[in-house]
């Protein structure tokens, strides 16, 4: 490049920082550029160093602070639940940080039977925060009213609620009954984009300590209150949606996951399938309780039967197919549906990512069964579910866990329209 050539461009990027505007043709006033070797020169590299940037953990030749992809969807994110023998309490929360939205948000949300809207009903209450990310990644699980404390790492969880005006307080500690199960990686496109592309844990524990709702306070026992977390990373679709180019086809994801404790063990299932039941992730594992490693199966099958008007099942039932062709099925009969809004999973005023000022608090009562199933709010769910694990050996346990299920568009399994109710 020639000299003249690289000057003249130092000067125009120089000025576009400033916002200055300069002609540039020959003969014209030179424009106003930095005084280099002098006191008053402007540095050149912004310091982003921060707490982590001490230990070695770096995955990049960046600073902690700066992710690895400048992705505006890359993601961290938490995730917990937790649930009493009869069904009697349901609670979950979610922390995520959106490094690149220089945005951060948590939710926690417990669900009760209603004493006033009669049988069969219960109430999700919720607390959510959202805030501008802090800049050092070692506050970004304190968000004040809610807080996640890695007692142990990949064992023990806490998880803090202090939010008095929402009527909701809690000191939980997720306690693992076996270690992590780390999942195939997620990758998934749209055209040319990368839509999906992220790494997650899974892992079954029980939990401890207390939640309080509208001064009512529960105590926890943790040989009776049993649920599952996970922790994910990487990219997927958060936060105000950005402009994509031309369309790229009819909307379609097709999403089931299902993790279910039982007195022995532990059983993990998930698919992702396109809108002709072709398979494009899937999960399936065994977690024995205690130290051993989860056994990942060499594939997953699965049945179910959609409740008319919804996209919600009746019943379901997959099978871990084992490496030796053996095959271990687990039926899952819905209790109630847990709606993922109540901790911002489609949430129209808290979802994900998005910017809603340096630090707003809010909350939201929603009663349940919904009256919209198929809305883009409350499509979203978790049943929980009463479980039996048929061996193959021919054995057979009884347990609790979730089915969740999100589908938009058409299914194989009889879908039809994006978010048109199942008619049989």
């Amino acid at each position: 490049m020639p000299a003249a050539t690289g000057s003249l461009l130092v000067d125009l990027l120089w000025d576009s920082l400033l916002g200055r505007h300069h002609a540039t043709s020959v003969g014209a006033e030179p424009p106003l550029r930095p005084l280099r070797g002098r006191g008053d020169a402007v540095a050149t590299v912004t310091s982003v160093l921060t707490s982590y940037d001490d230990y070695p953990i770096h995955q990049a030749s960046v600073p902690i602070a700066n992710s690895a992809s400048g992705d505006v969807n890359q993601y961290d994110r938490y995730f917990f639940n937790g649930y009493s023998p009869d069904g009697s309490l349901y609670f979950a929360a979610a922390m995520g940080l959106y490094p690149n939205r220089h945005v951060a948000d948590a939710a926690f949300c417990v669900v009760r039977p209603s004493g006033t809207a009669g049988e069969g009903t219960r109430e999700q209450a919720s607390v959510f925060v959202s805030q501008r990310a802090p800049d050092d990644r070692l506050h970004a699980t304190t968000l004040t009213p809610i807080e996640v404390r890695i007692v142990e790492p990949l064992r023990v969880v806490q998880v803090l609620v202090d939010a008095p005006e929402q009527g909701i307080r809690a000191d939980v500690t997720f306690t693992h009954r076996s270690p992590v199960i780390e999942e195939p990686h997620f990758f998934q496109r749209v055209g040319n984009r990368t839509f999906m592309d992220y790494t997650r844990l899974t892992q079954f524990g029980t939990w401890s300590g207390w939640i309080e709702i509208d001064g009512e306070r529960i105590e926890l026992d943790p040989a009776q209150t049993l649920g599952s977390r996970d922790r994910s990373w990487g990219i997927r679709p958060v936060g105000e949606p950005a402009a994509t180019g031309a369309p790229t086809g009819w909307p379609q994801f097709f999403w089931l996951w299902a993790p279910v404790n039982f007195p022995s063990c532990s059983t993990h299932f998930d698919v992702n399938e396109y809108a002709d039941g072709r398979r494009w992730h899937e999960v399936g594992a065994i977690a024995p309780v205690g130290d051993a490693e989860p056994m990942l199966t060499r594939t997953v099958e699965y049945r179910l039967e959609w409740r008319p008007g919804t996209r919600w099942a009746v019943w379901f039932e997959y099978d871990l197919v084992h490496w030796d062709g053996s095959v271990d099925t687990v039926r899952l009969e819905p209790m109630f549906e847990f709606h993922m809004r109540g901790i911002g999973y489609g949430n129209p005023e808290f979802g994900h990512g998005y910017w809603k000022g340096e630090h707003v608090v809010g909350g939201e009562r929603l009663a349940t069964p919904v009256d919209s199933p198929n809305s883009r709010e409350n499509v979203h769910i978790q049943a929980l579910c009463r479980a039996t694990l048929t061996k193959a050996d021919g054995s057979v346990e009884h347990g609790m866990g979730i089915l969740e299920q999100l589908a938009f568009g058409d299914h194989a399994t009889g879908l039809r329209g994006i978010l048109d109710g199942y008619q049989p």
